[in-house]
């Protein structure tokens, strides 16, 4: 609809995403194992501009909502996450990392907000083996990997990104992976999409909440950022009504309608399910990718 434009934490729901490179960006999409898979890179200041997003690169595998999906589909998923998260990992650092943190952030007492902290619920934490007993992390390990759940600014008084900052100083990790909920523009998108970037975080941005970055220059070391939408903007709701409803332009009594609806963000009746089953879905990515 021409004349309004509703926030999203997707790089697949920006303009300029499927332009063959002419506004600074480069998109391509593919079928793996079942799923479509979509790469924009967002490439120079002109394709930040025109997408709304960092240079960087950014990965988008689609699903069906993942809650839903049968065991064998939810197995073949998990493998392609891990197989993303890896090879960006690979891209990013050269190397097999030596140290590898998982910050799940977001708010836990929140159902929407909680994918991050559940997820560190359930990952296989290993750095503490490897320094009490060698012998035995050498026996089921990769990779040693520590994890935070930092929570939110309104319930510690300190800055997610400075909370992050601080275990980095300590536990030395040379790889961070934040996992966060994210907003998107389409209803169809919630809990049946991933998003897997290299371009960073900025904690509550989806509910115009932003705050610290969490990235390469805030950290110093390379920042793998994995999301799956939970929340639209319920003016997401107007907008499609209107849609289907045979509008293609705005006026300005219904750009304040749909502005109205810009503090109020909303979630899907599944979304207990929704948070339960993408937090097993990425703490199994992630631990097959560090442990044997």
């Amino acid at each position: 609809m021409k004349g309004y434009t509703i926030h999203t934490d997707l790089a697949c729901e920006a303009e300029a995403t499927h332009d063959g490179g002419k506004c600074g960006t480069d998109y391509a999409e593919e079928s793996i194992r079942g799923f479509r898979v979509a790469r924009l890179a967002v490439e120079n200041e002109t394709g930040e501009r025109t997408t709304g997003k960092r240079c960087g690169r950014y990965v988008t595998v689609f699903t069906e909502l993942i809650c839903d999906i049968a065991d064998t589909q939810f197995d073949a998923l998990t493998a392609l996450v891990a197989d993303e998260i890896g090879a960006l990992a690979q891209t990013l650092l050269g190397r097999k990392p030596n140290c590898v943190l998982v910050a799940g952030l977001g708010n836990r007492e929140i159902t929407a907000d909680s994918i991050g902290p559940r997820t560190v619920d359930r990952l296989t934490v290993t750095r503490h083996i490897e320094q009490h007993n060698k012998k035995l992390f050498d026996s089921f390990c990769k990779v040693p990997l520590c994890a935070v759940a930092p929570g939110v600014l309104g319930q510690t008084g300190i800055e997610t990104a400075e909370m992050i900052r601080g275990v980095c100083d300590h536990a030395s990790p040379d790889l961070v992976i934040a996992i966060d909920a994210l907003a998107a523009r389409s209803t169809a998108r919630l809990g049946a999409t991933v998003q897997i970037s290299d371009s960073g975080i900025f904690p509550g941005s989806g509910i115009g909440n932003r705050r610290s970055e969490i990235s390469r220059d805030t950290l110093g070391i390379p920042v793998i950022a994995v999301g799956v939408p939970t929340v639209v903007n319920s003016a997401t709701l107007v907008y499609d009504a209107l849609q289907n409803a045979g509008y293609t332009e705005v006026d300005e009594k219904i750009e304040r309608v749909l502005h109205e609806g810009e503090s109020f963000f909303v979630s899907p009746r599944q979304s207990d399910r929704i948070s339960d089953r993408v937090s097993v879905l990425l703490s199994a990515a992630i631990d097959s990718l560090f442990l044997y």
